[in-house]
This record gives structure tokens, sequence and C-alpha cells, in this order.
């Protein structure tokens, strides 16, 4: 949010923190157009949206900031014999550093970003492709998803949903087969009986 605070104040456009958190987990494009409005050229979002990933990337370098209880419940769920996959609305370099950062890459035998599909969640194409190159059938996996647009993408994609409060309120993930505050309080075993459950 604050890339994109930053970036709207340079062309003098107002953002506003519950306008951002409507569009989290979209496209950057499709928030850049939608943020820009129609009169921007496609030229001029891909611009804007180049600009924002740089200023993203140049924050994540200054302080990656992990989210509580990630790292544990990664390694718990490797541990346990799981097989991860990230399914990213953002492009692969932020992916990449992401994961890096937290020293987990190697935890991931899937990586899907924006880049490698057409349309971004809710569309459920990014989580359908994880699983493929998975090698799983959606229907096996699990979601754990921060937005709303993530969560209707994993239910269309016929996987168990996970929602995790922060980014949105209870009421914007009724589609979610569970919702949890934190991540601690999600296990490998909690995960697993969820997917059980579906079948």
């Amino acid at each position: 949010f604050e890339c994109w605070l930053s970036l709207a104040e340079e062309y003098g456009i107002e953002i506003t923190e519950a306008e951002f958190r409507s569009l989290f987990g979209r496209r950057g494009q499709e928030i850049a157009r939608e943020v820009w409005g129609p009169e921007f050229t496609e030229q001029k979002v891909v611009s804007i949206h180049r600009r924002k990933q740089a200023l993203y990337r140049e924050s994540l370098q200054r302080n990656l900031p992990a989210m509580d209880g990630a790292v544990q419940l990664i390694d718990g769920l490797v541990e346990a014999g799981l097989v991860l996959a990230v399914g990213s609305s953002a492009p692969s370099a932020n992916v990449e550093m992401t994961l890096e950062g937290l020293g987990r890459r190697q935890s991931f035998s899937a990586i899907v970003t924006g880049s490698d599909v057409t349309q971004g969640k809710p569309d459920p194409g990014v989580f359908l492709l994880a699983a493929q190159r998975m090698g799983l059938e959606p229907s096996h996996c699990a979601v754990i998803e921060d937005a709303p647009a993530g969560i209707a993408a994993a239910v269309t994609g016929g996987m168990t949903a996970i929602a995790l409060l922060g980014t949105a309120p209870a009421d914007k993930f009724k589609q979610a087969h569970l919702v949890v505050n934190s991540l601690h309080q999600l296990s490998p075993k909690r995960i697993a009986d969820l997917i059980q459950a579906k079948h």
C-alpha cells in the first residue's frame, strides 16, 4: 500500500487504504488501471505498474517483513511431506526475492506468478497451474490466502480455501472453508484434515 500511495502521489492521484484493500490480491496492472482510470493508455498503465514493482523491490531490500508464523508453517508442512507451491499475482522477481529473503526457496516445488497467467485472481488460473505443476488434482490442494480475490479463486478452482485475516475483515471471506487470525492456528494435520473433509 505504501508503494502504491507513493506512486499515486507522484501523479497527484488519491488512493485510500480502503480502496487498496478492495483491490488487494489482484494483478498490479489491474490495480493501476482501476486507480488511474480509463484515460490512461495501456502503455502508461504498464509503465506505472513497472515503477510500482521497482519501488516494492527497493522496499523489500530495506526490510523484508516475514508474516508471523510463516517460516514455522512452511517448515512444518515440508517436514510433514506436503508439497508446496506459490500462486501469486505478483511478478516473478518479487516472489523470488521474498522466498530468498525468507531462506525458503527450496521448500517450494512450484512457483506460479502473474506473468504465467493471462488473468489474475479471482480467476483460478494461477492456482490451477500451480496444482498442475505439483502433479496434484485441485481437490487435493489447500490455498492459504489473505485476499478475498484469492479465496474466490481457490473456491472456483475446487480447492480448500483457508482465509487469513489481516488485510480484509472476516465478512469478506464467507466463501472460505476456514478463517484464521494467525498462521499459528494452522498445522499440517489441520490442513490435511480440511482437504480430506471435502472428499
